[in-house]
């Protein structure tokens, strides 16, 4: 079972060649009952995506607490991404022994190092705060993945930093969460296929430029990295397919042989993990499976060039 070769009209009367495969692993796992890797991904949003991350504000000239507990605290959600369809927010309550309370809440890492940090003045006890991280340092870059948390703690050096109330036996306290840079983007069972799945695969003529993953059709795709969308459209072998370009990364990504067209439209901002569309096997495909190729800069068909990106697909599927 294969998918033929497909070629697209490139720039200035140019045809580049974009090959794709399909195996018959998803046929040989239904007979077998062996299992297929699935994945819980970023989920699929049922909302608007997040707007902005909150303001880091900045230090009080005289900041003053008082003897603060820390009553509930709870992130959400316990994944993220970065420029994804969900900001982590913590979401926060204090006790205080006065009125009025100058904090400072930090995103630290596994190391316990701050990689981002917001300042609250006249922050009431006994009323929930909340405060949403973008995913960026204070510097200005996304932060690398791995596990984090938020911290609280008052602005003076002098104050104790809050504890859980002891008395308050319903209080939640969840402040640690996980944050990547990726999404995998096959949010369901899926498998890497044979050897001629993979990136630079022996075709007539060319070779593979991507790596095709099977899944069932129908399996929701979500975006591996957001950004705009530079292409939603039809292509005789490509069939539905999309390309985004990925905000604050070097690489554009394509998904190929969607079973419907795409929601996204041109131009459009994506946030990783946003649905883009199902797996299927339009186009010149003879299985269903996405046909998924990333592309160094200066971009897909801008002069860039595709490489292997299994690699990316693996480290992704791993945590997401």
């Amino acid at each position: 079972m294969s998918c033929t070769g497909f070629v697209r009209p490139g720039q200035a009367g140019h045809r580049y060649a974009i090959t794709c495969v399909a195996a018959i692993v998803l046929m040989l796992l239904a007979c077998s009952g062996a299992a297929a890797a699935t994945t819980g991904g970023a989920g699929i949003p049922g909302a608007a995506p997040t707007a902005k991350g909150s303001p880091a504000g900045a230090p009080s000239s005289a900041p003053s607490a008082g003897a603060i507990t820390l009553v509930g605290a709870e992130t959400t959600p316990r994944k993220t991404f970065y420029f994804g369809y969900r900001y982590p927010k913590l979401t926060f309550t204090i006790g205080s022994s006065q009125a009025e309370n100058d904090l400072r809440i930090d995103v630290v890492d596994a190391a316990g190092e701050v990689v981002k940090t917001f300042y609250r003045e006249d922050v009431a006890p006994d009323v929930a705060d909340k405060v949403r991280w973008d995913g960026t340092t204070n510097e200005g870059l996304p932060a690398r993945n791995g596990r984090y948390s938020f911290r609280i703690s008052p602005q003076s050096a002098t104050v104790a930093a809050p504890v859980a109330r002891k008395a308050s036996t319903s209080a939640t306290v969840g402040l640690g969460f996980e944050f990547y840079g990726y999404a995998f983007p096959i949010l369901g069972r899926h498998d890497y296929g044979s050897g001629g799945s993979g990136f630079g695969a022996a075709r007539s003529g060319h070779t593979h430029q991507g790596q095709d993953v099977m899944a069932e059709c129908g399996t929701p795709l979500v975006a591996a990295r957001g950004g705009r969308v530079q292409m939603s459209t039809w292509d005789d072998a490509a069939g539905n397919y999309v390309v985004i370009d990925g905000k604050g990364s070097a690489f554009d990504f394509m998904y190929a042989h969607l079973a419907e067209p795409s929601p996204l439209q041109e131009g459009e901002v994506v946030r990783t993990g946003q649905p883009i569309g199902i797996v299927g096997t339009t186009g010149s495909s003879s299985a269903c499976h996405l046909h998924f190729e990333m592309w160094e800069a200066p971009g897909w068909y801008e002069g860039g060039s595709p490489f292997d990106p299994l690699a990316y697909l693996q480290k992704w599927d791993s945590y997401s």
